[in-house]
């Protein structure tokens, strides 16, 4: 139960990203730099706090796999604080989380993995919903669809990092995400220094206060309440209980940004969280455990 608890957790934390994000006026490179930065010193804190050492003999196998999918990651949070900025969190985060669908239609070609009727149906109908949020997106302003698009941007990068992440055998936990954070860094700092420049020093308090706030907690500490929950869970409660990071988000933009949607969009955004979720439990063990639950109350 207490793996549980600091998952939702995790979740719920990981579902106001964009809340902070919103308050903080820089450039969205600017903003996953930082974030990597603080996230990065927050881990190294935990790691010494809890006396754990990096073995380097056991990253240099994985090295190419780690660098690259840092550099995605860092990718994927400009994108991801591009699509905050252009366009409401909601619709930012039903686009972002097309990424599972993605990574199910790549994991056959790359990993030959089957892809049965189940993951076909579930693509299509996800794909439809994502359809269904552009197409409504394309009538209102530019910036809007600007936004989708760099959300959808935000769910490709993400995806690519799960995949790399596959290729990685010896480094894991918060070993793996300490690296690909640093990694992280080498690709965002010269793509900040050479675009738009350093600007922190522009923000007020209340702007530094967010952007602690989204290295420390969202991502320093987040980061490690999620990885030290997920190995005590199985894969079904993970793929389930993840999908309060997306409804949380929602949520809240709506309660504390008075954030809407038109009725295509929900209509849009329950196909892709409902069909993406689908595809990642196994129905059958559900039915089962719908059996034994039906049979106990005859009992």
């Amino acid at each position: 139960m207490y793996a549980e608890v600091k998952y939702i957790c995790a979740m719920m934390i990981f579902g106001t990203v964009g809340i902070f994000v919103k308050n903080i006026s820089l450039s969205a490179g600017e903003i996953a730099l930082f974030r990597a930065l603080i996230g990065t010193g927050a881990i190294l804190i935990y790691q010494f706090l809890w006396g754990r050492n990096i073995s380097f003999r056991q990253i240099k196998s994985d090295l190419p796999w780690l660098l690259a999918s840092g550099i995605a990651m860092g990718v994927n949070w400009i994108f991801l604080f591009e699509a905050y900025h252009y366009t409401s969190i909601s619709l930012a985060t039903l686009c972002y989380y097309f990424a599972p669908v993605i990574v199910m239609m790549i994991c056959p070609i790359l990993f030959k993995e089957k892809l049965g009727l189940k993951q076909s149906i579930c693509f299509i109908m996800s794909t439809v919903g994502l359809v269904l949020i552009i197409g409504v997106s394309l009538g209102e302003a530019k910036n809007h669809f600007l936004g989708i698009l760099f959300g959808l941007g935000a769910a490709i990068f993400y995806a690519t990092v799960v995949l790399l992440n596959k290729y990685i055998k010896k480094v894991m936990g918060v070993e793996r995400t300490l690296l690909q954070f640093v990694a992280a860094i080498f690709v965002l700092l010269p793509y900040v220094c050479f675009s738009n420049g350093i600007h922190v020093r522009t923000l007020d308090n209340w702007g530094i206060f967010n952007l602690i706030f989204l290295g420390v907690i969202h991502t320093g500490f987040t980061y490690c309440l999620y990885l030290s929950s997920i190995k005590m869970l199985t894969g079904q409660k993970i793929a389930l209980m993840s999908y309060i990071d997306p409804i949380f988000a929602i949520i809240i933009s709506s309660f504390l940004l008075n954030e809407t949607m038109s009725f295509l969009q929900i209509i849009g955004g329950g196909l892709i969280l409902g069909f993406t979720l689908l595809s990642e439990i196994d129905v059958s063990s559900l039915i089962r455990l719908d059996k034994y639950i039906r049979g106990s109350k005859k009992l």
